[in-house]
């Protein structure tokens, strides 16, 4: 029994990293996921890695001005992450760093003509810093079953702070990039109800955007904040095995070039449906299938799937 519930223990701490279900790529420098199970304490004294494939495709609706039609894209990418919780006092606090790598290709008429783009390259990575501070206290594995056992229901409530940084690939005199050059500030705060072996979870965040100078042929582009709230709803079956169901939503994110405000505000509905389960003892495996749609004259309608491994050592 003990032994079963170390593995449940440590397969829960690989689920965190193969969990992410969608990222957009787009021409407009803007991101948005949805990641269940991101407030889930992590036993000390461990490391998580993972890596996943994603292939994601659709249709680009582009700002008129730039008389662009019948717009699709393809993005395949390669993401490395590492996981490593401790400890703020006696909070569970963890750190996060996401490295992406990308091959996108953009097809469409431009000014009546058929063109194609690919760009292949770094995409931003990320680093985040997160703490619970309502919910279960930094704890190793054998503290963590104590209080499993004691404690069937349970709330977790954290807080946490991502940064993009502009190290993507980036052409200033190119209007389709991997990068956005700017860096991206995102605070977020969400909350975790486990009872049995479901979980549910809800989650706000905003995206800050800095300003990037060197948009399209030395132009200067603001963008506004885009906030952002994503839910998840968790069930844990018999062999540690899961599925997760979840749903997004964000909106705000206009620009502004050279002072002049562009009618490009974003209205975005994600969704997605992911599985996991053990390989080995300390190694999982996951699949997941997310969309996205815009509710806005200018954005993106895509489908994406991804298949993710990870592991505690």
């Amino acid at each position: 029994m003990l032994k079963l519930k170390q593995c449940n223990i440590i397969f829960n701490s690989l689920v965190k990293v193969t969990c992410l279900i969608c990222m957009l790529v787009q021409c407009k420098s803007y991101a948005q996921d949805i990641e269940p199970r991101r407030w889930s304490s992590m036993p000390l004294g461990t490391n998580v890695i993972g890596a996943g494939f994603s292939h994601v495709f659709g249709n680009i609706e582009f700002d008129p001005v730039l008389q662009a039609e019948d717009a699709s894209v393809t993005v395949n990418s390669l993401a490395f992450q590492y996981v490593r919780p401790f400890k703020i006092g006696n909070k569970q606090a963890r750190i996060d760093v996401l490295l992406p790598v990308s091959s996108a290709k953009w097809e469409g008429l431009l000014n009546g003509e058929a063109r194609s783009i690919s760009r292949t390259g770094l995409a931003d990575p990320r680093l985040r810093l997160s703490i619970n501070f309502i919910g279960p206290k930094a704890m190793t594995i054998k503290e963590m079953q104590e209080f499993m056992k004691d404690n069937p229901t349970y709330t977790t409530v954290g807080a946490s702070v991502a940064i993009s940084f502009p190290f993507g690939q980036y052409y200033g005199d190119k209007l389709l990039n991997l990068g956005s050059n700017t860096f991206v500030f995102r605070p977020q705060i969400g909350m975790t109800h486990n009872w049995s072996s479901w979980s549910y979870e809800l989650s706000t965040s905003v995206f800050i955007y800095t300003n990037n100078n060197d948009f399209y042929i030395d132009q200067t582009k603001k963008q506004k904040p885009l906030f952002a709230i994503q839910t998840h709803l968790t069930k844990q079956f018999k062999h540690r095995i899961w599925t997760t169901l979840s749903f997004g939503y964000g909106l705000g994110g206009n620009s502004i070039v050279n002072r002049q405000h562009k009618d490009d505000e974003r209205g975005n509905f994600l969704g997605g449906l992911s599985a996991g389960m053990p390989i080995f003892k300390k190694q999982a495996i996951k699949i997941a299938y997310g969309t996205t749609l815009t509710l806005k004259d200018i954005g993106a309608n895509t489908n994406g799937f991804i298949l993710g491994w990870s592991t505690m050592f």
